[in-house]
């Protein structure tokens, strides 16, 4: 790959190193320079841009990041689109990460332009987290490094690896002891069942019981016979020996003990036995607290059917110190989560979808064209957001203004949210500004949906959210066809408190251009980003099956 300044007469089919802005659009990072885009830079009065020439055998970075993802791809495990030279791995179901760190490393070591950087080994995933992203580092890759990078991820078992948890039923004994609160015991069953549901799992009636071996052991009886895939017992006082009551009763209800103690603080005092097959466990005095300890490195492991055996268990000292400093002011139950293994991480940023549905339809009335139903009979807008629905954006936020009941019923009782916007009869910008203003404080963005644009798929919202990205700078997410932007949009929070401040019938697009530098566009291969229905003649060029049977007049 030849890197350097190249004058414009000789950059056709070069990369740009560096993003340009021109008179009419941002030019990003990345773009293969076509004639459009020379001329461009020419009329803004540039003569060269730093840019990458390609050699025989180079592979651009989004194919190679492509081509790299590919290979490590495994059950369990989805993927974004390359851009930039990235693709993020992520899960597709709530599980334990597994990751071969040797593998990982090999793959680092192939050569500097391809990365690969994961979550930790035994991470707990939700749906949708991001598990590994993998980075190519200049614009093009050699091809005999990709090569050797794709056959070292596909040689053995895979690189990275989800086991996705089981809905176990879950069992649990309290036992009880003369001062022992009714709150202490009630608040380690809600912390335990807490436990469990983060999980996939169960909570079985807790039993409580005389803190004596005979008493546990017919609790634990008892909840087998109810149907308990685990067993878990928390005594009034701390297991001290294996031979302790907690760990007697296992043993008396026909079940062994297996190993006692291990290397994580807090959580040493765990016992780890088995009835059958089933676990049973005797949990450390720190399992009434909802925060990181032992018990979360060992119910995870469960859930998840990867092996608890006392070897596994005593691998665990590495990163097993989980005590908070004493410079931390917060006592353990009110600190804040550090993301630990063995604990859930933080999903990805959440995106919120804001539909449109206010306005008063001037074009086609007496008619509003969203309650204007298809072949099948569903109206223009239970169509846009049933599409709403079926990509990842929650919550979604319908905006009503004009006819406000009608289009709630033509919603039919969907997982909405509604906000009304008493000023839609203004302008587009009334009811944008009644969605943005109701968009929850923990969502990190919201996708600006218009009611009449059914075309619009949630396989097309997903890419857009997926192209979101606050470490790489892309906070505004906008769709193209042909070079043409489109909608729907997405924000980044950063921008609500401008959207706020908007007036007329314009929307948000007039932050497009002052903000180019945190634009990222995403090109669509259909034109349904470009496409709104607001007019009769509009509606007969709809697909024929979402064509009215008998279209409006205008």
């Amino acid at each position: 790959m030849r890197f350097g300044p190249v004058p414009l007469d000789e950059a056709k089919g070069a990369i740009l190193a560096h993003s340009q802005r021109t008179a009419e659009r941002m030019i990003r990072k990345g773009t293969v320079l076509d004639t459009a885009a020379i001329a461009a830079l020419r009329a803004s009065g540039i003569a060269e841009v730093i840019a990458a020439r390609l050699d025989p055998g180079d592979v651009p970075e989004d194919l190679a990041a492509d081509r790299l993802a590919e290979a490590m791809l495994a059950p369990g495990i989805g993927r974004t689109r390359a851009a930039t030279g990235r693709v993020n791995l992520t899960a597709q179901a709530a599980g334990l990460l597994r990751v071969d760190a040797g593998k990982v490393d090999r793959l680092n070591a192939v050569g500097e332009a391809l990365t690969i950087g994961t979550l930790p080994d035994y991470a707990v995933v939700a749906p949708r987290d991001m598990l590994a992203t993998i980075k190519v580092i200049p614009l093009a890759v050699p091809g005999h490094e990709l090569e050797v990078a794709e056959a070292m991820a596909r040689q053995g078992g895979p690189v990275i690896a989800v086991h996705p948890f089981r809905p176990l039923r879950v069992g649990l004994v309290a036992t009880v002891l003369p001062g022992l609160k009714d709150s202490v015991i009630a608040k380690t069953e809600q912390v335990t069942r807490g436990r469990v549901e983060a999980l996939t799992g169960s909570l079985l009636p807790p039993l409580r019981c005389a803190h004596a071996e005979a008493p546990i052991a017919r609790a634990l009886d008892d909840l087998i016979a109810q149907g308990a895939d685990l067993l878990l017992v928390v005594g009034a006082s701390a297991v001290v020996d294996r031979r302790d009551v907690g760990p007697a009763g296992i043993v008396r209800a026909g079940g062994e003990i297996l190993h006692f103690g291990m290397p994580v603080d807090p959580g040493n005092l765990i016992c780890l036995g088995r009835i059958g097959p089933r676990p049973a466990l005797v949990l450390p005095g720190c399992a009434r607290s909802p925060t990181l300890n032992g018990i979360d490195f060992v119910l995870s492991r469960l859930f998840a059917n990867v092996p608890v055996r006392p070897a596994e268990i005593m691998r665990m000292g590495v990163g097993g110190l989980l005590k908070e400093a004493e410079a931390r002011p917060l006592p353990r139950a009110a600190a804040p989560a550090e993301k630990r293994t063995g604990r859930a991480p933080q999903s990805a940023p959440r995106v919120a979808a804001v539909v449109l549905a206010a306005g008063t339809s001037s074009r086609m009335a007496p008619h509003n064209k969203l309650l204007v139903a298809d072949r099948s009979g569903k109206p223009m807008i239970a169509r846009v957001v049933d599409n709403v629905l079926s990509s990842g954006a929650r919550p979604v936020v319908v905006v009503t203004g004009h006819m406000a009941g009608e289009i709630e019923a033509a919603l039919g009782g969907r997982p909405v949210r509604y906000v009304h916007a008493p000023g839609y009869a203004e302008g587009l910008s009334a009811s944008l500004k009644a969605g943005i203003a109701a968009v929850p404080a923990e969502s990190a963005a919201a996708i600006v949906c218009l009611g009449d644009m059914p075309l619009v798929t949630g396989r097309m919202i997903d890419r857009l959210i997926g192209a979101y990205d606050r470490d790489e700078g892309r906070l505004i997410v906008l769709p193209t066809h042909g070079g043409k932007p489109g909608n729907p949009i997405l924000w980044d929070r950063r921008f609500f408190p401008e959207i706020l401040e908007a007036s007329g019938d314009a929307g948000a697009r007039f932050l497009v251009k002052p903000h180019m530098e945190a634009v990222a566009e995403v090109a669509m291969e259909e034109d349904a980003v470009l496409r709104d229905f607001d007019t009769p003649e509009s509606l007969g060029t709809l697909p024929q099956r979402l064509r009215p049977e008998n279209l409006p007049a205008g």
